[in-house]
């Protein structure tokens, strides 16, 4: 079904529940596939989500939900019933069930994790015993697992009886040891091709695998870097626990992408669809951080009140305050923008923090110096020439000083283990804002006598 069919079934369930006419809305409801179905939920109001939730079928519903965001379950298991919340949190796979729990109140948490059996609740604590960055948070139970000393028929037959309906999506399959040690890793193409009589031990290859206390996003840039369809996790002592897949590798991604985009503009990340948050989760968000840059702001405040006598004898410098301040600004924000994003892809790292500074600086020089000619020649000719070199030169030093800036506070915040999206744009901003006015009215000093 095409977004717009989709919108147009919300608008007529919208319009059928408005009449009371819940037949015609669970109708339509239920005619939508699984994807449609969390489509709409994501684009209606939080009152709304588990109203309509509700009226899915059961096989729907648990696939809707283990599809959604962790922080849209949480809201919905709120306000379901006990009974509804267990069947949902059973069908979910190990891992989204220890991220759920990390979402819930303790009583809550509690509550859901006696619900099930006693392996499942095995697996869940192992799995909550990791830290909550860790890969050992995501990894999937491996669903088929050979043994060195096999034969190939033996394995094919290991494969066929346990590999599940995840069977279609197994690429390669990890080796363990008698211990459970994990010594290698067959591709089901070249296991399907050996000689019946061959040893799994022959045909293996070594395997790129990780512990499961590593951090997660840095395996799933791994797994991209690497083209790996699964990486094998292990335990300290190097015995197998699960794996981690490219889809859940897609997901750690796209969640830091999304929390990263979202600190670098001075907001928290929702964790959940817009549409699906609620207008105070949406303050929450954002609060923060504009009490943190009002705050930042009173810098630029105290600079200006310094120097309100030069302003005072020469009020034209005053006009270009927005533009020292906005120049100055976005050339910090485009500099932290590419070198976290370097960070992310490990381009570069804390080390090379005097390369980065040099090529920052000459970046930054390199700005300065066509913005600061074309300020110079433009604020010469409307007022003067003394005025428009005071307005050139603060350009060159401003943008110099700000894309080196820039560029080292994502190093430096990596470096005390901070995110370094929260150090770039909103710091930087407030911390070049106040020192480009400095550099503005000490230029304007020198070249005006004043």
């Amino acid at each position: 079904m095409t977004r717009r069919e989709v919108e147009s079934v919300e608008d007529r369930i919208r319009e059928h529940l408005r009449r009371d006419d819940l037949d015609s809305a669970v109708e339509l409801l239920r005619a939508l596939s699984p994807g449609d179905a969390l489509d709409l939920l994501d684009r209606s109001e939080p009152r709304m989500a588990p109203m309509l939730f509700r009226l899915l079928d059961k096989t729907t519903a648990v696939q809707v939900f283990a599809a959604m965001e962790t922080g849209q379950q949480s809201d919905l298991v709120r306000q379901l019933q006990d009974g509804q919340v267990q069947d949902l949190f059973a069908e979910l796979r190990v891992s989204g069930q220890a991220r759920l729990l990390d979402e819930m109140p303790a009583t809550v948490a509690r509550k859901m994790l006696a619900g099930l059996d006693a392996e499942a609740r095995g697996e869940v604590g192992r799995l909550l015993g990791y830290p909550a960055d860790s890969v050992g948070r995501r990894l999937r139970m491996a669903p088929v697992r050979l043994r060195e000393d096999w034969t190939v028929a033996v394995a094919l037959e290991n494969l066929r009886d346990h590999g599940g309906r995840e069977q279609a999506a197994i690429v390669s399959v990890p080796v363990v040891s008698p211990q459970a040690r994990l010594t290698g890793v067959v591709d089901v193409s070249v296991l399907v091709t050996q000689p019946l009589d061959a040893r799994v031990s022959e045909i293996m290859r070594e395997p790129v695998s990780a512990v499961a206390t590593e951090d997660a996003e840095e395996v799933a840039r791994l797994c991209a870097d690497r083209r790996l369809w699964t990486v094998p996790v292990t335990d300290s002592e190097g015995r197998l626990i699960g794996v981690f897949t490219v889809a859940d590798a897609l997901e750690v991604l796209d969640e830091e992408s999304t929390e990263d985009a979202a600190r670098a503009g001075g907001v928290e990340p929702l964790g959940r669809p817009y549409l699906a948050t609620s207008v105070l989760a949406l303050m929450r968000s954002r609060i923060t951080w504009l009490l943190v840059l009002a705050i930042g702001a009173t810098l630029t405040v105290q600079v200006l009140g310094v120097f309100e006598d030069t302003l005072e004898e020469m009020v034209v410098l005053s006009l270009f305050i927005p533009l020292i301040i906005g120049t100055g600004g976005n050339t910090g924000n485009q500099a932290a923008t590419t070198v976290t994003r370097a960070l992310a892809l490990d381009d570069v790292r804390p080390r090379d923090a005097p390369r980065v500074m040099f090529r920052e600086l000459r970046v930054g020089m390199a700005l300065g110096g066509c913005i600061g000619l074309l300020g110079l020649v433009l604020a010469g000719l409307v007022f003067s020439w003394p005025v428009g070199l005071v307005i050139g030169a603060t350009l060159f030093t401003v943008c110099a000083f700000a894309a080196t800036v820039g560029g080292l506070m994502p190093l430096a915040a990596r470096t005390i283990g901070a995110d370094p999206a929260v150090f770039s744009n909103p710091f930087i901003s407030t911390l070049v804002d106040a020192l480009g006015l400095v550099v503005y009215f000490f230029i304007a000093q020198a070249v005006l006598g004043i």
